[in-house]
């Protein structure tokens, strides 16, 4: 697995649309509000080039990519986090995602209508996150209630908790995102990560678009730019009725439908790409006789730590790592010759998995 990721927004700002493209799904995507009750998840191999260069090297027996969970949860209005709006159970459905993929509306078409009546990406940001911060708001007083009644009866460490909480909820209180509440102590840190508060995951904005603004931006994508920059967040722009043709075509005429209209790769690619980005993470490869296989750690992940995601055992008995760079191997063609050209590299413990490494673990249990 590759990271999971819930697709948030308002009612018809296109998540349904382009959840079934993405997943090739049939998730319902009706021209009215809550059309999506129960969230629609769907598991999709990462497209990597380099999978089909190994692939041609190896000649493996089968190749198994990375892969991303989409979760496509339904649109969000004014009062969710109150539990207005079926609000109590969309919001959560978002607690266990890794990052949220948040699609703002960045095009015009009279015939979806738009909950607030006109088109407004900032708007609807701020909308969204509002709710979100009133359900944090609900689980920070419980979790400050609960320390608080510890630290009446003595517990010295709960006084401490419940002042973080307090402070917690002050801070979203004010409108801010739980995110934004550093800089913390570790202690406090471990205490943020128990609240699985929603506005303290990772969002990434997914601008939709219409079909003639997907090769390029327009000035509500530049206005969600504005906000992610400020917020250290990513953005993908992608329009979900072109992907949707697209998922329509076969496999073999993608490639050439989406050059001809100047749009340099699927929306799917897009979103992977700013998914990492955003999550830090990386992609690693094993591969021998039987199998050839894409992994995705966290980037600064220590060698023994990127064997136990392939075995448990590869960790706890690890010895070494042999390393080859993929860009190596795809210049040079083979692994002998990555071999004579002294490319192999015998890596300890304290090595740090790097993007594109193509590793072979040595271990004795």
């Amino acid at each position: 697995m590759g990271f999971n990721c819930g697709i948030v927004g308002l009612p018809n700002v296109g998540k349904s649309t382009l959840f079934n493209a993405l997943t090739a799904g049939s998730a319902d995507a009706s021209n009215y509000p809550f059309c999506t009750i129960d969230p629609n998840i769907g598991v999709v191999p990462i497209p990597d080039r380099r999978l089909d260069v190994l692939a041609a090297i190896y000649a493996p027996g089968r190749t198994l990519p990375s892969t991303i969970e989409f979760v496509d949860i339904a649109g969000l209005v004014r009062g969710a986090g109150r539990g207005e709006g079926l609000g109590n159970q969309f919001l959560g459905h978002i607690r266990d995602v890794d990052a949220i993929a948040h699609v703002v509306r960045c095009f015009d078409d009279p015939n979806v209508v738009h909950v607030d009546g006109s088109v407004d990406p900032v708007r609807d940001i701020g909308v969204v996150e509002t709710e979100l911060i009133f359900r944090d708001v609900e689980t920070v007083e419980k979790k400050l209630a609960d320390a608080a009644k510890r630290a009446k009866g003595g517990e010295k460490k709960s006084r401490a908790e419940a002042e973080f909480y307090a402070r917690l909820r002050e801070h979203l209180g004010r409108g801010r995102l739980a995110m934004y509440i550093g800089p913390l102590a570790e202690e406090e840190r471990a205490w943020l990560r128990e609240c699985h508060l929603l506005s303290a995951k990772p969002v990434m904005y997914v601008c939709n678009v219409g079909e003639g603004d997907a090769a390029g931006d327009n000035p509500r994508v530049r206005a969600v730019r504005e906000i992610a920059e400020k917020e250290g967040s990513r953005v993908a722009v992608v329009s979900a009725a072109l992907e949707a043709e697209v998922a329509r075509l076969p496999e073999s005429e993608r490639g050439e439908f989406l050059a001809e209209i100047g749009v340099r790769e699927p929306g799917l690619t897009r979103l992977v790409h700013e998914g990492y980005a955003l999550l830090g993470l990386v992609t690693f490869f094993t591969v021998n006789a039987r199998e050839l296989h894409a992994w995705t750690v966290p980037r600064g992940t220590p060698a023994p730590r990127a064997a136990g995601a392939v075995h448990t055992d590869f960790e706890k008995g690890f010895i070494r790592a042999e390393i080859i760079k993929f860009e190596d191997l795809e210049r040079l063609g083979s692994e002998s010759a990555v071999r004579e050209a002294g490319l192999l590299a015998l890596q300890g413990r304290d090595y740090v998995i790097q993007e594109g490494d193509i590793a072979q673990f040595r271990f004795n249990v």
